[in-house]
């Protein structure tokens, strides 16, 4: 069993920064990838970023050159930088586990957190 938990959520104006940090406690895997998914109300949930065991990481298409995904392995925590933020980026984001093959997609992964609301202004 593994629990994950996600934080620094926040309002912020177009064009801003946020980090999002997701903590992992219980049983770990050597062989694990983490990563980023996000929903928007009234849409189904989208991936946003993922980030292997080794340090290889994957980006949706709606993030890449603006979202940076990475991990502190002493802490088990993972974080989510966010730059240059657009109001399409409001949403929740919720971070996940799952073990060995990276995923795109929801139903792959194994461990959910319950998710940091995220808002920008215009």
């Amino acid at each position: 069993q593994v629990h994950l938990v996600e934080s620094g959520g926040g309002l912020v104006e177009a064009g801003g920064s946020l980090r999002l940090s997701c903590a992992a406690s219980g049983d770990t895997f050597n062989t694990y990838v983490m990563g980023w998914f996000r929903q928007a109300a009234g849409t189904e949930r989208e991936f946003v970023a993922s980030i292997l065991w080794g340090g290889m990481t994957y980006y949706g298409d709606s993030v890449k050159g603006r979202f940076t995904i990475s991990r502190d392995n002493a802490k088990n925590t993972m974080f989510l930088q966010m730059n240059s933020l657009k109001s399409e980026d409001t949403a929740v984001y919720t971070c996940a586990l799952r073990r060995w093959a990276p995923s795109t997609r929801p139903d792959d992964y194994e461990y959910w957190g319950q998710g940091t609301q995220v808002t920008i202004s215009s």
